[in-house]
């Protein structure tokens, strides 16, 4: 017989609304035994049926149920999730790139599937999915035939799983660039070397709204990484700075400036928080910053001191923008909910002595939905605010 987990009384709650993981400590007893990975079955307190998932007693996690019905995890499972998933972005337009499987959003915790072309690229961050790799690979061959399949399972949170960073190709072939197109423009993507996957397909629609601002402005891109906000914005803009530490980034962001024929965009290598600095004390300024920073905290106890690294990081951006120009700025942790990060805001703005107005706001791209029932999976913010 296979595990059965009885949660204790009124732990139900929480995993009955939707969202999937169950917690070791949320376990009132566990009957059975079977393989470490294995398919578990989950039930309330009173022995009311609840679903099903992935076991891993090494993770604080114990449960990650991801069917809510009477199915098991079968290959034609598998087949009729993935094509669920995909269906869901073809509907809405996305062709090209996109991400086609978004972990408990899609539900299949633990899996991450990103397109780039003819290309996909996968993760496997939770030990049940990783024992099913090939199963799921074989899945995604037969329904889309790609030309190759990536894994970039190199993510420090594998640990947490009692897994090891690992990454490879795992089918067919792929080049050194994948080339991309993006709101119209064409993106070299590093599927085994950038960050994440590649790219960071999340703020693409973002990239495209930040245009109508960069209409013959002078633009800096702080954290450019690739280059995605800096070449959409150069299709308007009058000049554009691209700014990053990594080298790598920089090679990638003249790739694309030069798959891109763009004039109007110079790379520049260094610690933006210097740069910034340097830059208010030569009294320069821009009309539209960019700030796309990597997460400043990846667990809840670090929120205190990247609270500080964004408000100081954004006091800077303000200070740095011209009267009647726009900051654009983004955090991608979701332990800065919308909530920390707009009260940051507030509070940079005011210490920044500036009068600040708030113009628009978005989050991550459709392709990365979220679930209401799980607030891990609403992550990115993204602010633009206009210094009048």
């Amino acid at each position: 017989m296979g595990y059965e987990i009885y949660l204790k009384r009124g732990e139900e709650k929480r995993i009955v609304n939707g969202h999937s993981w169950v917690y070791a400590n949320e376990v009132q007893k566990i009957v059975g035994k079977d393989k470490n990975g294995s398919l578990a079955t989950v039930y309330s307190f009173d022995g009311k049926y609840i679903g099903k998932g992935y076991i891993n007693h090494l993770s604080k996690i114990l449960v990650r149920v991801f069917i809510r019905d009477n199915s098991e995890d079968t290959k034609d499972f598998y087949l009729e999730r993935i094509k669920t998933a995909n269906n869901y972005r073809k509907d809405l337009g996305y062709d090209n790139c996109y991400r086609m499987i978004f972990s408990e959003a899609d539900n299949l915790p633990g899996l991450v599937v990103d397109k780039y072309d003819n290309v996909l690229c996968v993760q496997f961050s939770s030990l049940g999915m990783d024992k099913r790799r090939d199963l799921i690979v074989e899945c995604l061959v037969e329904l889309f035939n790609p030309k190759g399949i990536y894994e970039r399972s190199d993510m420090a949170t594998r640990s947490k799983e009692g897994l090891e960073e690992k990454n490879g190709l795992l089918y067919g072939s792929i080049d050194d660039w994948t080339i991309i197109n993006e709101n119209g423009i064409k993106m070299a993507v590093d599927v085994k070397n950038g960050q994440k996957t590649g790219y960071f397909l999340d703020q693409k629609e973002n990239r495209l709204a930040l245009r109508k601002y960069c209409k013959d402005k002078d633009v800096l891109d702080c954290f450019c990484n690739s280059g995605g906000f800096s070449m959409n914005a150069a299709t308007v803009a009058k000049h554009v700075t691209a700014v990053d530490i990594s080298e790598l980034a920089l090679t990638n962001v003249k790739k694309n400036i030069e798959l891109n024929n763009f004039k109007n965009v110079d790379t520049k290598c260094g610690d933006v928080f210097s740069l910034l600095r340097e830059y208010k004390a030569q009294k320069k300024q821009f009309d539209v910053v960019v700030l796309d920073p990597p997460a400043f905290c990846k667990s809840a106890s670090e929120v205190k001191d990247a609270y500080r690294g964004y408000k100081d990081i954004n006091i800077l951006g303000i200070k740095l923008v011209k009267s009647g120009g726009y900051l654009v700025t983004s955090s991608c942790s979701h332990y800065m909910t919308f909530t920390l990060f707009e009260r940051m805001l507030i509070e940079a703005a005011r210490d920044s002595g500036r009068v600040v107005r708030c113009v628009e706001i978005k989050s991550q791209s459709p392709d990365h939905p979220s679930l209401l029932a799980e607030e891990e999976t609403q992550y990115l913010k993204f602010f633009v605010l206009q210094i009048i």
